[in-house]
């Protein structure tokens, strides 16, 4: 299949307004699902056709399907997203329910949404999870209880929706160079700033470490965002698609070290690197 509309969320920056270009230049109708005025006009300027959709409003998400109207969906790229990164033991609960509704609640309020569409064209739903769905990495359990839910609730639909000739694939990207870094970073200081002294004092540390992580990759190590854009590309134009689409050389070991790796000895390898 190369055709029909596709509506991909998240799409103002990154990997999904990448997606959407990519999308569009196969042939596809690309409806470009974002959160403010002027990135819709911008998208709009070049041509890609935008529409505000914030994935936790409900009311968004019923504009958006009332304007799709009865068309048939070809396909729904599930890519908003943001990165929460605090202790377990000091994150502000509202932000955890935060990370959670935009990641795991919103994806599924938008299949719901879509789903009739889709089943009338026989679509094809993928789901930008990460490799963080496979592999919880220290001061990232928020992030990754949202994208291990995603993977579980993906596994879930697939088999579900499969008798109606809908397909689910999975996108699990490693570190990619998206402005999420900036933004998660630009959260946790707020975070860090309200967090007790004795906060700081515990994990200060792997804090500081893990940061110049992120940084690192998203200024030198990690994936283009038009490489996952051409996974997903893939997800939705190849005949037979795999069920999971890993994406970036980090990943791929990340994949292949938490199926072989003991938990044990991969928890201090990990802290090794968090030092």
């Amino acid at each position: 299949m190369a055709g029909g509309t596709v509506l991909v969320t998240g799409a103002s920056t990154g990997i999904g307004e990448a997606t959407a270009r990519h999308l569009g230049d196969l042939g596809f109708d690309v409806v470009a699902g974002v959160r403010r005025d002027e990135d819709a006009e911008r998208l709009r300027a070049t041509g890609v056709g935008a529409v505000k959709l914030d994935v936790t409003d409900p009311g968004q998400i019923e504009a958006v399907r009332a304007e799709l109207g009865e068309r048939p969906l070809a396909g729904l790229v599930n890519n908003a997203g943001i990165a929460v990164a605090a202790p377990l033991e000091f994150i502000p609960i509202d932000r955890l329910r935060q990370q959670l509704e935009v990641n795991l609640v919103g994806q599924v309020a938008v299949t719901q949404a879509m789903l009739p569409a889709l089943r009338r064209a026989r679509g094809r739903i993928v789901n930008v999870s990460s490799i963080g769905g496979r592999m919880a990495l220290p001061l990232a359990g928020p992030y990754a209880a949202s994208k291990f839910g995603l993977e579980a609730v993906s596994d879930s639909l697939r088999r579900e929706v499969r008798q109606f000739g809908v397909n689910v694939i999975v996108i699990e990207p490693g570190g990619v160079k998206t402005p999420i870094w900036g933004k998660g970073s630009a959260m946790a200081d707020e975070m860090l700033a309200d967090m007790p002294a004795e906060g700081e004092r515990l994990y200060g540390g792997m804090m500081s470490a893990l940061r110049k992580q992120t940084v690192k990759i998203s200024e030198e190590t990690g994936s283009e965002p038009r490489e996952v854009a051409e996974a997903i590309g893939m997800a939705m134009t190849k005949s037979r698609p795999r069920a999971r689409y890993v994406v970036g050389r980090d990943a791929k070991v990340q994949a292949q070290l938490a199926k072989l790796v003991p938990a044990r000895l991969m928890d201090r390898l990990i802290g090794t690197q968090l030092r």
